[in-house]
């Protein structure tokens, strides 16, 4: 076990390693009081006493990542059958013609690095193409985008380059594979386009992918980890944006860290791209963007920014738009960015479709004081939005709600297959793929509430309304309780 030195960036952390942690060894934690001898367990000697009391929350997150590290193969597995599949199919128009090629010996193969494949999540969703009804200078049109790229960034580098190019018209930057320097694997994904008609570079972040174990693994990693100047931060969301093994987030990286070739560091690669792009020269501006983890990844990305003093970057930062976004951090974190925003005047919009499980994750109560600010456009399940200051039920656990969370994921699934099709044209019409995640949702709505659809139909179909409030009440920082649009 390496020395509690080894974290000497941070005063206070709670630091857990399912890899060195046996199946006794979980169950011993239940009864034990001697933390500080594990080595699946680190934190400062003087902060032994409050995480002991925390010790159901280290047992569940150490047993279901000890459990995905198990089933890390299986599930990749499984998911490359599934989207092999779902490709198959797609690439072959559909099953019947699929049987047809098929008896005729000329069924169409998918190849996972073509610019066709396409992911599980865009499985869900198979719209390329932005709305052709929101154009540039619409105040709908940066939502929009942000939600279509966001959806982008679970796509291999070769389809993410034809969308642009073919769809889209703009320019792919990089695509991006970047390194954890804590899980020892390259696994956290985002790609940078340039938009010349707006002259906006996108940056954006992949969410978690579902059949990937070490994804979930972040997302269930109750690690964290307070530093003076941003607060408590959760651990796994900052290992995922390059957080430095030993030694934090230092200002530049030297020989030694892992910057080489094939192991680039997510949140310093995306820095030194933008000032390569961004200078006194130009006006260009940039977006930062994601969905689900990709959300976290984003907000988190300006704070280190911030963290650096990186005052060019922030100020030509236009603004981060995230989609079922998590908490972040604490309440410090909270006005860390609340400060940011009042002084460089970016905006951040936390989008939050209806029973979204996600952005009511980790919890904000006494466990965790995780906090979420910044302006919440929430939707519900006929995308009417309005502005608020936290989603209803912002911890999610309610045993009244959950019998209407029911009864809205049934209208859910007869209103992708008949309503929005009838009501808003062919676009609207859900995938197969979609609605056995929906048929899912009447069992467990909170996460099949949570798909890429849901937020693309709900920046298509906002009223402007709602971003003219924003406009005319913005204040960086404040909170602005609306109506119902």
């Amino acid at each position: 076990m390496e020395s509690l030195s080894f974290h000497k960036f941070s005063g206070n952390y709670l630091v857990l390693r399912p890899n060195e942690v046996s199946v006794f060894d979980l169950f011993r934690i239940l009864w034990s009081h001697d933390l500080e001898e594990k080595a699946f367990v680190e934190c400062p000697p003087e902060r032994l006493h409050e995480n002991i009391r925390r010790r159901w929350l280290i047992f569940m997150s150490l047993s279901s990542q000890k459990l995905l590290l198990h089933a890390a193969g299986p599930l990749r597995w499984i998911g490359e059958k599934v989207e092999m599949w779902v490709n198959l199919v797609s690439l072959n128009r559909n099953v019947f013609v699929l049987l047809s090629n098929l008896l005729r010996g000329k069924v169409k193969m998918p190849d996972r690095e073509s610019e066709v494949f396409m992911s599980f999540i865009g499985g869900l969703d198979r719209r390329v193409e932005l709305d052709k009804n929101i154009k540039p200078g619409d105040c709908r049109y940066l939502g929009a985008l942000a939600a279509m790229a966001a959806k982008l960034a679970y796509e291999n580098e070769a389809f993410v380059r034809r969308i642009l190019r073919d769809y889209w018209k703009m320019e792919l930057i990089g695509h991006y594979n970047f390194w954890n320097d804590y899980q020892k694997k390259n696994n956290t994904q985002a790609f940078m386009a340039y938009d010349q008609t707006t002259d906006m570079i996108i940056v954006a972040f992949r969410g978690t992918e579902p059949f990937n174990a070490d994804d979930w693994s972040t997302d269930l990693d109750v690690s964290w980890f307070e530093l003076d100047q941003m607060g408590k931060i959760h651990g796994g969301f900052m290992k995922a944006l390059g957080l430095v093994m030993g030694r934090g987030w230092p200002l530049n990286l030297d020989d030694d860290d892992d910057d080489r070739p094939g192991r680039p560091l997510g949140y310093y690669t995306l820095r030194e791209k933008l000032k390569e792009k961004l200078n006194p020269t130009n006006e260009t501006r940039f977006m930062v963007t994601g969905h689900s983890l990709g959300g976290a990844l984003s907000i988190l990305f300006p704070a280190v920014l911030a963290l650096h003093k990186e005052g060019l970057l922030l100020e030509r930062l236009e603004g981060v738009y995230t989609f079922g976004q998590p908490r972040v951090g604490n309440t410090k974190f909270k006005e860390l960015m609340e400060t940011q925003l009042r002084n460089h005047g970016f905006r951040y919009l936390r989008y939050v479709y209806c029973n979204d499980m996600i952005p009511r994750t980790p919890t904000d109560d006494l466990t965790f004081l995780y906090k979420h600010f910044g302006s919440c456009i929430y939707f519900n399940s006929c995308y009417k939005g309005k502005i608020l200051e936290e989603e209803p039920h912002k911890n999610y656990i309610s045993v009244f709600a959950w019998i209407p969370r029911l009864l809205n994921a049934a209208w859910e699934l007869v209103r992708g297959l008949i309503v929005l099709p009838l009501m808003k044209g062919p676009e609207y019409k859900e995938t197969w793929l979609l609605t056995l995640l929906r048929l899912w949702g009447l069992v467990f709505p909170g996460l099949s509430a949570h798909n890429s659809q849901d937020y693309c139909n709900a920046t298509r179909l906002i009223s402007r309304r709602i971003y003219h409030q924003l406009q005319h009440n913005r204040r960086p920082g404040k909170i602005i309780n609306g109506k119902e649009e």
